[in-house]
Protein backbone atom coordinates (compact mmCIF):
# COMPACT_ATOMS: atom_id res chain seq x y z
CA UNK A 1 0.00 0.00 0.00
CA UNK A 2 2.73 2.06 0.66
CA UNK A 3 2.87 4.83 -1.95
CA UNK A 4 0.04 3.95 -3.56
CA UNK A 5 -3.13 5.98 -4.93
CA UNK A 6 -4.95 5.03 -1.66
CA UNK A 7 -2.15 5.76 0.87
CA UNK A 8 -2.25 9.29 -0.62
CA UNK A 9 -6.09 9.63 -0.61
CA UNK A 10 -5.79 8.49 3.46
CA UNK A 11 -2.78 10.87 3.73
CA UNK A 12 -4.80 13.51 2.73
CA UNK A 13 -7.64 12.39 5.10
CA UNK A 14 -5.07 12.05 7.88
CA UNK A 15 -5.54 8.96 8.99
CA UNK A 16 -2.48 5.60 8.49
CA UNK A 17 -4.66 2.37 7.95
CA UNK A 18 -1.14 0.74 8.40
CA UNK A 19 -1.13 2.37 12.25
CA UNK A 20 -4.61 0.93 12.95
CA UNK A 21 -3.51 -2.72 11.75
CA UNK A 22 0.01 -2.49 13.83
CA UNK A 23 -2.12 -1.20 16.70
CA UNK A 24 -4.78 -4.29 16.54
CA UNK A 25 -1.89 -7.05 16.11
CA UNK A 26 -0.31 -5.15 18.90
CA UNK A 27 -3.12 -5.30 21.01
CA UNK A 28 -4.22 -8.69 20.45
CA UNK A 29 -0.25 -10.00 21.09
CA UNK A 30 -0.63 -7.97 24.93
CA UNK A 31 -4.23 -10.01 25.37
CA UNK A 32 -2.39 -13.28 24.67
CA UNK A 33 0.44 -11.98 26.93
CA UNK A 34 -1.57 -11.37 29.85
CA UNK A 35 -3.94 -14.60 29.02
CA UNK A 36 -0.97 -16.93 29.72
CA UNK A 37 0.29 -15.04 32.67
CA UNK A 38 -3.23 -15.60 34.05
CA UNK A 39 -3.30 -19.40 33.48
CA UNK A 40 0.67 -20.42 34.39
CA UNK A 41 -0.29 -18.23 37.78
CA UNK A 42 -3.73 -20.24 37.97
CA UNK A 43 -2.24 -23.61 37.35
CA UNK A 44 0.30 -23.18 39.93
CA UNK A 45 -2.27 -22.26 42.31
CA UNK A 46 -4.41 -25.15 42.10
CA UNK A 47 -1.89 -27.74 41.53
CA UNK A 48 0.74 -26.51 43.81
CA UNK A 49 3.83 -26.50 42.10
CA UNK A 50 5.11 -23.33 43.12
CA UNK A 51 9.10 -24.03 44.72
CA UNK A 52 8.55 -28.24 43.36
CA UNK A 53 10.55 -30.19 40.82
CA UNK A 54 6.98 -30.23 38.73
CA UNK A 55 7.23 -26.26 38.41
CA UNK A 56 9.48 -26.39 35.40
CA UNK A 57 6.84 -28.75 33.72
CA UNK A 58 3.96 -27.12 34.21
CA UNK A 59 5.92 -24.06 32.53
CA UNK A 60 7.39 -26.03 29.19
CA UNK A 61 4.30 -27.07 28.62
CA UNK A 62 2.28 -24.22 28.70
CA UNK A 63 4.63 -22.47 26.59
CA UNK A 64 4.02 -26.12 23.96
CA UNK A 65 0.85 -24.63 24.12
CA UNK A 66 0.80 -20.93 23.63
CA UNK A 67 3.38 -21.04 20.49
CA UNK A 68 1.04 -23.54 19.06
CA UNK A 69 -1.96 -21.20 19.54
CA UNK A 70 0.24 -18.45 18.58
CA UNK A 71 1.91 -19.91 15.00
CA UNK A 72 -1.87 -20.62 14.06
CA UNK A 73 -3.09 -16.66 15.43
CA UNK A 74 -0.34 -14.97 13.76
CA UNK A 75 -0.77 -16.91 10.38
CA UNK A 76 -4.24 -15.97 10.71
CA UNK A 77 -3.70 -12.12 11.58
CA UNK A 78 -1.44 -11.80 8.40
CA UNK A 79 -4.15 -13.19 6.18
CA UNK A 80 -6.55 -10.23 8.17
CA UNK A 81 -4.10 -7.28 7.39
CA UNK A 82 -3.36 -8.48 4.09
CA UNK A 83 -7.15 -8.17 3.31
CA UNK A 84 -7.56 -4.87 4.70
CA UNK A 85 -5.18 -3.15 3.03
CA UNK A 86 -6.12 -5.12 -0.30
CA UNK A 87 -9.74 -4.90 0.43
CA UNK A 88 -10.72 -2.67 2.76
CA UNK A 89 -8.17 0.47 2.60
CA UNK A 90 -8.32 0.17 -0.99
CA UNK A 91 -9.61 3.19 -3.49
CA UNK A 92 -10.76 2.58 -6.65
CA UNK A 93 -8.13 4.11 -9.42
CA UNK A 94 -8.74 7.18 -10.29
CA UNK A 95 -10.69 8.20 -7.04
CA UNK A 96 -10.14 11.61 -5.76
CA UNK A 97 -11.91 13.76 -3.16
CA UNK A 98 -15.02 16.43 -4.30
CA UNK A 99 -12.94 19.69 -3.87
CA UNK A 100 -15.67 22.09 -2.09
CA UNK A 101 -15.48 25.17 -3.31
CA UNK A 102 -18.07 27.66 -1.43
CA UNK A 103 -19.10 31.15 -3.21
CA UNK A 104 -18.87 34.33 -1.24
CA UNK A 105 -22.52 34.42 -0.86
CA UNK A 106 -22.93 30.96 0.58
CA UNK A 107 -20.48 31.63 2.92
CA UNK A 108 -21.80 35.13 4.13
CA UNK A 109 -25.53 33.00 3.95
CA UNK A 110 -23.99 30.58 6.32
CA UNK A 111 -22.17 33.13 8.41
CA UNK A 112 -25.55 35.03 9.06
CA UNK A 113 -27.32 31.41 10.03
CA UNK A 114 -24.75 31.27 12.70
CA UNK A 115 -25.28 34.46 13.91
CA UNK A 116 -28.76 35.18 13.47
CA UNK A 117 -30.09 37.32 15.85
CA UNK A 118 -33.96 36.16 16.20
CA UNK A 119 -32.67 32.29 16.61
CA UNK A 120 -30.37 33.20 19.23
CA UNK A 121 -33.33 35.05 21.38
CA UNK A 122 -35.30 31.91 20.83
CA UNK A 123 -32.49 29.40 22.16
CA UNK A 124 -32.13 32.01 24.83
CA UNK A 125 -36.20 31.43 26.05
CA UNK A 126 -35.85 28.14 25.56
CA UNK A 127 -32.54 27.89 27.72
CA UNK A 128 -34.76 29.89 30.38
CA UNK A 129 -37.06 27.78 29.95
CA UNK A 130 -35.61 24.49 30.42
CA UNK A 131 -33.73 26.27 33.44
CA UNK A 132 -37.13 26.50 34.85
CA UNK A 133 -38.72 23.59 33.92
CA UNK A 134 -35.30 21.97 35.79
CA UNK A 135 -35.88 24.17 38.88
CA UNK A 136 -39.31 23.10 39.34
CA UNK A 137 -38.76 19.77 38.97
CA UNK A 138 -36.08 19.86 41.73
CA UNK A 139 -38.78 22.00 44.05
CA UNK A 140 -41.02 18.89 43.36
CA UNK A 141 -38.88 16.16 43.79
CA UNK A 142 -38.37 18.07 47.46
CA UNK A 143 -41.52 18.33 47.83
CA UNK A 144 -42.31 14.41 47.25
CA UNK A 145 -39.59 13.60 49.21
CA UNK A 146 -40.88 15.96 52.00
CA UNK A 147 -44.49 14.34 51.91
CA UNK A 148 -42.77 10.60 51.61
CA UNK A 149 -41.22 11.39 54.91
CA UNK A 150 -44.13 13.02 56.43
CA UNK A 151 -46.48 9.45 55.58
CA UNK A 152 -43.32 7.39 56.75
CA UNK A 153 -44.12 9.19 60.10
CA UNK A 154 -47.40 8.80 60.09
CA UNK A 155 -47.42 5.59 59.54
CA UNK A 156 -44.78 4.79 62.42
CA UNK A 157 -47.47 7.06 64.54
CA UNK A 158 -50.32 4.51 63.82
CA UNK A 159 -48.33 1.29 64.55
CA UNK A 160 -47.09 3.31 67.92
CA UNK A 161 -50.84 3.84 68.57
CA UNK A 162 -51.77 0.43 67.75
CA UNK A 163 -49.06 -0.75 70.07
CA UNK A 164 -50.69 1.60 72.82
CA UNK A 165 -54.02 0.61 72.31
CA UNK A 166 -53.01 -3.19 72.46
CA UNK A 167 -51.27 -2.95 75.72
CA UNK A 168 -53.55 -0.72 77.13
CA UNK A 169 -56.22 -3.60 76.07
CA UNK A 170 -54.12 -5.91 77.35
CA UNK A 171 -53.58 -4.14 81.07
CA UNK A 172 -57.26 -3.49 81.65
CA UNK A 173 -57.94 -7.03 81.00
CA UNK A 174 -55.21 -7.47 83.88
CA UNK A 175 -56.68 -5.31 86.00
CA UNK A 176 -60.16 -6.53 85.38
CA UNK A 177 -59.02 -10.01 86.62
CA UNK A 178 -57.18 -8.29 89.40
CA UNK A 179 -60.28 -6.59 90.47
CA UNK A 180 -62.22 -9.74 90.15
CA UNK A 181 -59.59 -11.69 92.70
CA UNK A 182 -59.79 -8.86 95.09
CA UNK A 183 -63.38 -9.08 95.26
CA UNK A 184 -63.42 -12.11 95.73
CA UNK A 185 -61.30 -12.27 97.99
CA UNK A 186 -63.46 -9.02 100.15
CA UNK A 187 -66.61 -11.21 99.78
CA UNK A 188 -65.22 -14.70 101.15
CA UNK A 189 -63.80 -11.87 104.25
CA UNK A 190 -67.17 -10.77 104.85
CA UNK A 191 -68.90 -14.05 104.70
CA UNK A 192 -66.58 -15.10 107.56
CA UNK A 193 -66.96 -12.15 109.01
CA UNK A 194 -70.55 -12.94 109.30
CA UNK A 195 -70.53 -16.48 110.18
CA UNK A 196 -68.66 -16.00 112.96
CA UNK A 197 -70.81 -12.80 114.10
CA UNK A 198 -73.88 -15.57 114.14
CA UNK A 199 -71.85 -17.86 115.77
CA UNK A 200 -71.53 -15.75 117.92
CA UNK A 201 -74.89 -14.44 118.68
CA UNK A 202 -75.92 -17.68 118.70
CA UNK A 203 -73.38 -18.64 121.81
CA UNK A 204 -74.43 -15.04 123.62
CA UNK A 205 -77.87 -15.99 123.29
CA UNK A 206 -77.34 -19.69 124.66
CA UNK A 207 -75.63 -18.42 127.63
CA UNK A 208 -78.50 -15.89 128.28
CA UNK A 209 -80.77 -18.44 128.73
CA UNK A 210 -78.34 -20.62 130.57
CA UNK A 211 -78.46 -18.30 132.96
CA UNK A 212 -81.90 -17.35 132.71
CA UNK A 213 -83.28 -17.32 136.03
CA UNK A 214 -86.78 -18.45 134.98
CA UNK A 215 -85.78 -21.56 133.21
CA UNK A 216 -86.71 -23.66 136.26
CA UNK A 217 -90.76 -22.32 135.87
CA UNK A 218 -90.23 -23.12 132.17
CA UNK A 219 -89.75 -26.43 132.73
CA UNK A 220 -92.54 -26.85 135.17
CA UNK A 221 -94.90 -25.13 132.50
CA UNK A 222 -93.53 -27.91 129.55
CA UNK A 223 -94.14 -30.40 132.01
CA UNK A 224 -97.63 -29.42 132.49
CA UNK A 225 -98.81 -28.71 128.78
CA UNK A 226 -98.04 -25.23 129.03
CA UNK A 227 -95.62 -25.54 126.26
CA UNK A 228 -94.60 -27.76 123.88
CA UNK A 229 -91.44 -29.12 123.31
CA UNK A 230 -90.41 -27.16 120.22
CA UNK A 231 -91.23 -24.01 122.43
CA UNK A 232 -89.48 -24.88 125.32
CA UNK A 233 -86.25 -25.97 123.42
CA UNK A 234 -86.11 -22.73 122.01
CA UNK A 235 -86.28 -21.00 125.27
CA UNK A 236 -84.41 -23.30 127.03
CA UNK A 237 -81.93 -25.30 125.09
CA UNK A 238 -79.86 -26.72 128.05
CA UNK A 239 -82.64 -28.46 129.32
CA UNK A 240 -83.52 -30.88 126.65
CA UNK A 241 -81.62 -33.23 127.74
CA UNK A 242 -83.25 -33.42 131.67
CA UNK A 243 -86.70 -33.11 130.03
CA UNK A 244 -86.16 -36.51 127.96
CA UNK A 245 -84.82 -38.26 130.59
Amino acid sequence: MEGSESEAVFESLNLNPQLFINETLNTVDDLLDDAFHFFHQEASTLLKTDGTSRSQFISEGIAYVRDMIQSDLDTRLGMWEKYCLHHVFAVPEGFSLPQTKESPAETFTCQDLLSDPDLDAQLDILRNRLTMVGKESSELNHELQALERQSASSDHCAELVSEALLLYDQASTQDMYQDMLSTMSELHEKMEKLRTRKLENLECIRAKRINDPNRDLLASNYRKGKLNLQQFCCLVPGKVDMIAL
